[in-house]
Formats: C-alpha cells, sequence, structure tokens
C-alpha cells in the first residue's frame, strides 16, 4: 500500500518525505511482527530514561569531565537498582560496603542485576 501511495504523491513533498522514511526502515519498523517478546515501541525504556534526559541541562557544569563521568557511573548504577527491583539507597549502601572486601572473581555479584542484600 505505502509503495502504490509513494507513487501517486508528489517528489519532495512532506508525504513523499514520509513515506521514503517509513519504506527505508519497513524491516526494522516491523521487527516485532517476527518476534513476540520484541515491544512494538520503547516507551517503557523512554519513560524510565526522562528524568535523566530533563535533568541533562542541570548537570553542566559537574565540574570536569572526569566528574562527569563518575557522576553518569552512579547515576547508571541508581537506575539498574531500580529496573531490578531494588532501593537504590539500600543497594549503594550495601554495595559500598561489601566492595572493599569482595573477591575480585565474585565483583560480578555485586551488579544490579545479581545482587542480594545479605
Amino acid at each position: 500500500w505505502m509503495i502504490a501511495q509513494r507513487q501517486l504523491v508528489p517528489e519532495g513533498s512532506a508525504i513523499a518525505k514520509a513515506l521514503d522514511y517509513s519504506l527505508k526502515r519497513w524491516i526494522a519498523l516491523t521487527r516485532y511482527l517476527d518476534d513476540g517478546a520484541v515491544p512494538i515501541d520503547n516507551n517503557w525504556c523512554e519513560n524510565r530514561i526522562r528524568p535523566w534526559a530533563l535533568g541533562r541541562s542541570n548537570w553542566l557544569f559537574a565540574g570536569s569531565l572526569r566528574s562527569g563521568k563518575r557522576a553518569a557511573a552512579i547515576m547508571s548504577l541508581i537506575q539498574s537498582a531500580r529496573l531490578n527491583g531494588h532501593d537504590p539507597y539500600a543497594y549503594l549502601k550495601d554495595v559500598l560496603t561489601r566492595l572493599p572486601t569482595q573477591r575480585a572473581s565474585e565483583i560480578d555479584q555485586l551488579l544490579p542485576h545479581k545482587w542480594q542484600l545479605d
């Protein structure tokens, strides 16, 4: 249907651009039809990162690039803890307490998706 409609609209029009955009990305746009586990949109993910995106302008002045990277790492851990159903404060408090004595071979147990409060 889209291919047929594309032939009817004038070149360079807004409708032509929209149809061209969709046709070029058709495989990606219909990926969810092949796998029922793939969501039709990414609204769930968008809603989770919205607070960080909205606050981005407030964090422009972290002091330095190094400070900004540290802040981003902490924010990532906080959001990952939330996504895994953990209270971020309890998670970070426990992880930072256990980190100095954690064996290097078991460090992955402190990641949010594997962490369990002892």
